[in-house]
């Protein structure tokens, strides 16, 4: 501080300059320093990241290092590395305000390099960058980790953020357009240039005229321009996104802090998405993370979408793509795509895009695991489970512990779609290794692989004992005990898990309430224990329609699954399959809660199969055949109702994606009808009550109604 208390009491304006100069000149040395150690993060090499930013001594160093350890937290979901990330973020953010004053001083005072350490923005604009940056990673940890007054908080951060973007956007808007201007004034005399030379005058002039039309693109080339650049349009597009995609209920509370409306809607998705491909395109941190958030929204959160664009809808063309774009703000083939080409990759994935995008971000960073586990989604999604795992159980493991948890939870998901038991119960155990952020989830999934395969080996061993043939009986006494014991043992290892789950569960919360996911783990509990006690038998007999398969859908495993899973599924979700006898499953069969389990996962098995009359068919028998209040009360499951209307609507849909046969107005009015009939039951959803999983399912049911929305205005129908 003695230096510029010092050069800020001088009248020698000079000396001003000099000094401003020195202080311009050695924050973007820090800058370039930092973002040169702040990249080993996305190449799996956290310790030679903390070890290089430890050594610096600025607001972009200590945003790095906040950085670390947010990724490391939100990753793993460890509490005490979330605490240690509000220390250093709250550290970064009071640091970068003292750094924009600073900088706003030392531009007011120093006329020799324009005023500002950018040629773009304001000065002191990196700096609010970079309190906008650690607003946003404080929102996410504070809605994750703290009680609701501590997320109500968290959210306000979350809208100060906001509005520090919205300036920078507006910035650069301002310059795009003064570009723009630039861009024509300079094509209009290289027109009139080419007019005086040569005899073609309307056709020059038509091309000058097609060229303005094009939305301009923003050439980004000072160090400081380009971080700045790269990080609004990462920070802002990811929140447009996420905006757009909260339920109703959560909406809500965004309307309280300031977000009305909740900031959704397609069109704000669609800008936010361009922005995450224009941040995408540098090579730097920000266009790592923004390669990383919008593959994990194409794979992860699309991939459980089931109404997506058709592909024969689709108004983006792959083979238009550009391939060597590293760095071309003004690209029309990529970052500067019009309207109807960004509103499609809004709610459906590019998928060629994604790969060139993947091939580029493993080429930038080749010793990071995560382009690993993006790419088996993009296998998993292709309907390619063998692969996906493959990718997923071989190479090197990953330095970071975060990122080891989510490649072993990616291997679990894709285990259950494949119906591989074994791999199924090992890596969800492996989990509570990797991972702090649900061991109640981890423990119910590990033990419905275990019920897999104690009823495996209980049909085995009965089939195989009513198959014997003549052979000494001291031999085939000696099988049957082997077969008893490892029934006693299988069956024993289910139980242990599924009783573990209340144990163990409420370690996580979100805004102060319990993981969604493991208070539905408790309810299921509870129901099996009072089936058992009813009954008169043990937890595993007491079970009904397979638990895993459930979660499968829960998952959308069943978009995952090929011909020969899906096959497998429908096997293993037969009430054949209980292991009670005859008289105890017949009752768990009466039970209409337990059948319209049933009825959800087979019908959409029969969906994934192309055969939706029977899958509507099974719904209507077993579910909508019933009155509301059956579903309701108790450890019923209350989630069947509305996920029934999904089905119903997904059904719709596919069926407005392969109409029939006939002429071009006939099969636009069958579109037509079956789009409405699919908003009508995703609007019946949106509007349901509370239930369990309702946030789940309000992700899906966002998405698609996003989908319907874009496809009407692509049909003309908006």
């Amino acid at each position: 501080m003695s230096l510029f208390s010092g050069f800020f009491r001088s009248s020698n304006s000079s000396t001003d300059s000099l000094q401003a100069r020195d202080y311009l000149d050695k924050e973007r040395q820090h800058l370039a320093d930092a973002l040169k150690w702040t990249a080993l993060i996305m190449n799996d090499d956290v310790d030679g990241a903390r070890q290089g930013l430890e050594r610096g001594d600025s607001s972009f160093h200590s945003l790095g290092a906040a950085m670390t350890s947010f990724m490391r937290s939100i990753l793993g979901f460890d509490k005490d590395m979330m605490a240690e990330t509000v220390a250093k973020l709250a550290d970064c953010e009071t640091r970068a305000w003292n750094d924009c004053k600073r900088a706003r001083k030392c531009s007011s005072r120093h006329d020799a390099v324009g005023g500002t350490s950018s040629s773009m923005y304001a000065p002191g604009t990196e700096y609010e960058l970079v309190r906008a940056e650690t607003q946003l990673m404080g929102a996410v940890v504070g809605v994750l980790n703290e009680s609701v007054v501590g997320a109500m908080k968290s959210l306000y951060k979350l809208r100060k953020a906001s509005v520090v973007l919205d300036g920078i956007m507006a910035a650069e808007a301002r310059a795009m357009e003064a570009q723009a201007q630039a861009q024509a004034q300079a094509q209009a005399q290289a027109q009139a240039q080419a007019q005086a030379q040569e005899k073609e005058k309307e056709k020059t002039l038509n091309h000058g005229d097609a060229d303005m039309l094009r939305e301009p693109g923003l050439r980004v080339t000072d160090p400081v321009d380009v971080f700045i650049h790269s990080g609004a349009n990462l920070c802002f597009g990811l929140l447009l996104v996420l905006l757009s995609l909260v339920p109703p209920a959560f909406s809500r509370i965004l309307s309280a802090v300031g977000f009305h409306g909740g900031g959704g809607g397609t069109g704000n998705r669609a800008r936010g998405v361009r922005m995450l491909w224009r941040s995408a395109a540098h090579d730097n941190v920000n266009g790592a993370l923004a390669g990383m958030m919008l593959l994990g929204y194409y794979n992860g959160l699309l991939g459980a979408v089931d109404i997506l664009p058709s592909p024969r809808d689709y108004d983006y063309d792959d083979a238009d793509d550009c391939d060597d774009c590293d760095d071309c703000d003004d690209c029309d083939d990529c970052d500067d795509a019009d309207d109807a080409k960004a509103e499609a990759e809004a709610v459906g994935p590019p998928r060629e895009k994604c790969r060139l995008l993947l091939q580029r971000l493993r080429a930038r960073h080749p010793d990071s695991r995560i382009w690993r586990v993006e790419e088996s989604r993009l296998h998993a999604n292709a309907g390619d489970l063998p692969r996906a795992i493959e990718l997923l159980s071989t190479g090197k493991q990953s330095a970071m512990r975060q990122v080891t948890a989510l490649n072993d939870f990616e291997l679990g998901i894709n285990a259950l779609a494949l119906q591989n038991w074994h791999l199924m119960r090992d890596t969800f155990l492996a989990c509570l290794e990797t991972s702090d952020w649900g061991p109640g989830v981890y423990h119910y999934m590990a033990g419905c692989a275990s019920l897999e395969l104690y009823r495996d080996a209980y049909h085995g061993a009965h089939h195989h004992h009513g198959s014997e043939q003549d052979g000494a009986a001291q031999q085939q006494q000696q099988q049957e005990a082997e077969a008893e014991a490892e029934l006693r043992r299988l069956k024993k290892r289910a139980e242990e898990l599924l009783r573990k789950v209340p144990l163990v569960s409420g370690r996580q919360r979100l805004m102060a309430r319990q993981l969604p996911l493991e208070t539905f783990a408790q309810r299921k509990l509870r129901k099996w224990e009072e089936a058992a006690e009813t009954l008169g038998i043990d937890l595993a007999d007491a079970i009904g329609p397979s638990p895993a398969l459930e979660m499968s859908y829960m998952w959308a495993g069943q978009k995952r699954m090929g011909s020969k899973e899906l096959e497998s599924a429908m096997g293993h979700l037969g009430w054949a399959r209980c292991t009670a006898g005859a008289d105890a499953v017949r009752k768990l069969t009466t039970e209409k809660d337990n059948l319209a389990v049933w009825a959800i996962g087979v019908s959409s098995v029969l969906r994934g199969m192309g055969k939706m009359d029977e899958a509507i068919r099974v719904l209507d028998e077993n579910v909508f055949s019933h009155d509301e209040s059956v579903f309701k009360g108790g450890h019923r499951d209350d989630y069947v109702l509305p996920v029934a209307n999904y089905e119903l609507a997904v059904i719709a849909w596919a069926r407005c994606c392969s109409p029939p046969g006939g002429s071009p107005d006939e099969v636009a009015e069958y579109r037509r009808a079956r789009t409405d009939e699919c908003e009508e039951y995703l609007e019946k959803v949106k509007a349901w009550e509370p239930f369990v999983l309702d946030a789940r399912v309000g992700m899906r049911v966002q998405s698609g109604l996003e989908t319907l929305k874009w496809f009407r205005k692509r049909m003309g129908w908006a």
